[in-house]
C-alpha cells in the first residue's frame, strides 16, 4: 500500500461513517425499540398526520426525508393550518429535530384539543425561533426553547439558523420539561399557583382552555413557513 492511500484511508473511513449516519434519519435503533420509541414520522408522508381541524390546506410537504412548512402558495390564511398528529398523547417523552429559517417562526404544541379555533388556544407552546435575526422586538418569553408567554428558558443552546436542533419534551401529569440539544432549558409545573397566576395576568388570561388539558395531540405550527422537522419519535411513561 502507497503512503498516498495509506493517508487517505481515514478520510474513507469518516466517509462511511458520515453517509452511515445520515441513512439513520427517521429510523429507530434497537436501543431506542427496546426503550419503548416510536416513530411519529415515517420520512416519506404524512401518514399519521393531518391538518388541525382537517382545514383544507397548502401549506406542508415532504421532501428530502423531512416535513417542510413551505407557507401557502397564496399566504391566504384559509389555506393555512397547523399540523397535528391523529393520535393523542398523555404522558410521554417527545423527540424532534428541527431547522429554522433567517427570520423564521414556529412552534411545536403538546396536548393540544381541537375544541378551539387555533391548537394554540389549548395546547403550551415550544417556541422554535430565529432569536437573532427575527425582525421584530422579542420578549424573553417569546424565545427559543420557552413555554410560550408562560415560562422563560433559563438559556438558549442553539445551533445557527439552518442547522437542526434537537428538541425534547417532557410531559408527565403536571409535570413538563423542554430540552434543547441535550440541555434542560425549562422545568415547570403545570395548574399551581404560580401556573395559574402567569396565565391569568398574562396573555392568556381570556383563555380559559388554554394549558387545560390532560391529554391531546403534538402539533407543529404553520407560521408562515420556513422550518422543517424530522427525526419525530415518542416513548410513552
Amino acid at each position: 500500500m502507497s503512503y498516498h492511500s495509506f493517508f487517505l484511508l481515514p478520510l474513507l473511513f469518516l466517509s462511511i461513517c458520515h453517509s452511515a449516519i445520515a441513512q439513520k434519519d427517521n429510523v429507530l435503533s434497537d436501543k431506542e425499540k427496546k426503550e419503548g420509541w416510536t416513530l411519529l414520522f415515517d420520512g416519506n408522508s404524512l401518514n399519521g398526520w393531518r391538518m388541525y381541524q382537517n382545514k383544507n390546506a397548502d401549506a406542508w410537504m415532504v421532501a428530502n426525508g423531512e416535513i417542510v412548512c413551505k407557507g401557502s402558495e397564496t399566504d391566504k390564511s384559509d389555506l393555512r393550518a397547523d399540523l397535528v398528529t391523529a393520535e393523542q398523547f398523555e404522558n410521554y417523552e417527545l423527540s424532534i429535530d428541527w431547522k429554522i429559517s433567517p427570520m423564521g417562526n414556529s412552534g411545536i404544541m403538546y396536548n393540544v384539543s381541537e375544541a378551539y379555533a387555533a391548537a394554540y388556544l389549548s395546547g403550551p407552546e415550544y417556541q422554535l425561533i430565529d432569536d437573532a435575526g427575527y425582525p421584530d422586538k422579542l420578549e424573553d418569553w417569546q424565545k427559543t426553547g420557552c413555554d410560550y408567554a408562560m415560562y422563560t428558558a433559563t438559556s438558549r443552546p442553539t445551533k445557527p439558523v439552518g442547522q437542526y436542533n434537537t428538541t425534547r419534551i417532557v410531559v408527565r401529569g403536571p409535570h413538563r420539561e423542554h430540552w434543547l440539544n441535550g440541555v434542560k432549558v425549562l422545568e415547570f409545573e403545570a395548574w399551581t399557583t404560580d401556573w395559574h397566576n402567569r396565565k391569568s395576568t398574562g396573555k392568556w388570561k381570556d383563555t380559559p382552555g388554554y394549558g387545560m388539558e390532560t391529554k391531546g395531540h403534538i402539533c407543529l405550527q404553520d407560521h408562515g413557513g420556513g422550518v422543517w422537522f424530522k427525526n419525530i419519535k415518542i416513548r410513552k411513561i
